[in-house]
């Protein structure tokens, strides 16, 4: 009875241990899965990472996106980060696309975002580029577009030296109404995907 009882132990010991080792060796491969991820994406990042203070956005599903933004879900959408020069001023855009402030529910608001950025503490504040905001058309023969820009305001803490990740938005609360994006002849909205764009006046920064 004793070598009966005691081999049921080591059994029960054993499985626990290949359980133990079958769950530690699950998780170490998540965790794998999870690392290839993040390097994927960091490697995207670098390699679509622009340098001259230009950022072209392609939105795709857009209907989908502005369903999702009127039912109370991810309000907002924000780029990925563009900056003025290797070792500039870091930034993104940041879309509501059901609207913010005086444009909620009928049209898409479009802001420019000073981001904290690895070399702020070398850089000139408060940031003084001339920035203009873009929709860009889908008919290069007509070349339509929808432009605003703007001069920072140095009084204003959007274009402070960040002292968190961002800082607050800056930009146009009307951009374009939905009833003109989804309009049938709309030259901004083709196959669902639509492209905005900011350019950072750079002419009088050092390289």
């Amino acid at each position: 009875m004793k070598s009966s009882f005691y081999f049921l132990l080591f059994t029960r010991s054993f499985s626990g241990e290949i359980k133990v080792q079958t769950d530690e060796q699950a998780a170490s491969l998540e965790s794998q899965k999870k690392s290839f991820v993040d390097f994927e994406l960091k490697l995207q990042c670098l390699e679509t990472t622009n340098y001259s203070g230009v950022l072209v956005w392609k939105i795709t599903e857009f209907r989908r996106r502005l369903a999702e933004a009127k039912q109370g879900n991810r309000a907002s959408v924000y780029s990925q980060p563009f900056f003025t020069s290797r070792y500039g001023y870091r930034m993104c855009a940041r879309l509501y696309l059901n609207g913010d402030g005086l444009g909620a529910n009928h049209y898409v608001s479009f802001f420019f975002v000073i981001m904290k950025g690895e070399y702020d503490d070398v850089l000139t504040w408060p940031f003084k580029q001339k920035v203009t905001l873009k929709l860009l058309g889908h008919n290069p023969n007509k070349q339509r577009e929808i432009k605003d820009g703007f001069k920072p305001d140095p009084s204003s803490s959007s274009f402070q030296k960040p002292t968190s990740l961002m800082n607050l938005a800056t930009g146009c609360p009307r951009f374009i109404s939905h009833q003109e994006l989804l309009r049938e002849d709309s030259d901004f909205l083709k196959d669902d995907t639509i492209f905005f764009k900011i350019i950072v006046d750079i002419s009088d920064l050092p390289t």
